[in-house]
């Protein structure tokens, strides 16, 4: 007979199982020795509360979520929800949210840097006084960050600072990654969540349809105990790409219109080498279009790969194909360009609109397809 499979140790006491009245959603990348001491310090601090822990793990390889899986055999408080092919912070929280069932949630990180000791007084609040949202912050009277170095600072004060341009609420810290909020503060605001970064609170201020109640509680923010830090380029990519969703995503798609800058770019890039190959080479015309349209497209694909895709960026031998692939679609995009410019220049013998009908065409036909075949997710 097969044998059963191990079942480690629940890391504390378990009550009789009841409804949970608090949802702590916690998204993981590779966090394994943080588990433990994670669940441990939030069921000591939080005595006497039915809680459940949903932890959203995309995908760790140092066995972050069979490390879950395990006490939740054991404990039925603790769950896991692990992501195959995606990831990010923020869709990792929503769809944490979305598992849970408690009429209170909460997000915290797993790295224990911030005090979970604060999630009783933040649950006592939305209880006992009328806020939406209760928020962990560094930045009021007696909060704080330990010693960040100069440069970490100065980024986090320009991320607050540009948060400004979306948030509808004023928060000192709307860059918070520790907050507890009404289920249905969630649900009013959840499908308008842009999903896009590792600012989920700052999306949800962003998203909500009407101003939130919120209160901020100071915390200090602690050094890191186990792992290491997941803030990158990668990471200042996304905040950008939420900023301009929540700004420009309601008319025209971010990731289009990133792209359509960069075609604009190669307009530019392709007049440049045109003019430079006639006029020093003093070749034909024909061949200093070639040569033009050759570079502005590889241009194109640079700079959409490492600006537009950063997220499914491609590397290695992977750019050679994704670039003969992005060569024959803007080739066949070129096609359809003057084929509708054509077209509509005969209807009405309009250059400029004829121009404009043409290259929008061209552009549209150019991302749909990219986004398909040159840059699909893996």
């Amino acid at each position: 007979m097969p044998s059963e499979p191990a079942v480690i140790a629940a890391p504390v006491s378990i009550p009789a199982a009841r409804a949970p009245e608090l949802s702590i959603v916690v998204p993981t990348l590779n966090e394994r020795d943080n588990i433990v001491p994670l669940i441990r310090e939030i069921d000591s601090v939080l005595d006497g509360v039915d809680w459940e822990i949903v932890f959203v793990d995309d995908d760790s390889r140092d066995g972050t979520a069979d490390l879950v899986r395990e006490i939740g055999r054991g404990d039925p408080r603790v769950r896991c929800v692990q992501r195959l092919g995606r990831r990010g912070l923020s869709t990792a929280c929503i769809e944490g949210l979305l598992a849970s069932s408690a009429p209170y949630v909460a997000v915290t990180d797993a790295d224990m840097q911030h005090d979970e000791r604060l999630l009783p007084s933040m649950l006592a609040a939305l209880k006992s006084e009328p806020y939406d949202l209760v928020i962990g912050s560094r930045y009021v009277a007696g909060g704080s960050s330990f010693e960040w170095n100069k440069r970490r600072a100065q980024i986090s004060g320009l991320a607050t600072r540009l948060s400004r341009l979306i948030c509808k609420a004023d928060i000192a810290d709307p860059m918070s990654g520790f907050f507890m909020m009404r289920r249905d503060t969630f649900e009013a605001a959840m499908r308008r969540l842009s999903g896009q970064g590792f600012k989920i609170l700052l999306d949800l201020l962003a998203s909500s349809p009407t101003p939130v109640r919120f209160k901020e509680l100071p915390y200090e923010f602690r050094p890191r105990q186990h792992g290491e830090s997941k803030l990158d380029s990668m990471v200042a990519w996304e905040f950008g790409m939420l900023i301009a969703d929540k700004l420009v995503g309601h008319v025209v798609p971010v990731r289009f219109a990133l792209f359509a800058f960069i075609g604009c770019i190669g307009v530019v890039v392709h007049l440049i080498v045109l003019w430079t190959t006639l006029t020093f080479a003093q070749t034909s015309f024909v061949l200093a279009q070639t040569v033009a349209v050759v570079v502005a497209t590889t241009s194109n694909f640079l700079l959409n790969n490492f600006f537009t895709y950063r997220d499914q960026r491609l590397k290695g031998m992977r750019i050679l194909r994704g670039l003969v692939s992005f060569y024959v679609i803007c080739s066949v995009g070129a096609v359809a360009n003057i084929d509708v410019a054509s077209y509509v220049f005969q209807a009405r013998p309009s250059w400029w609109l004829a121009g404009i009908a043409g290259a929008l065409v061209g552009s549209v036909w150019n991302y749909a397809v990219s986004s398909v075949f040159t840059w699909k997710r893996r």
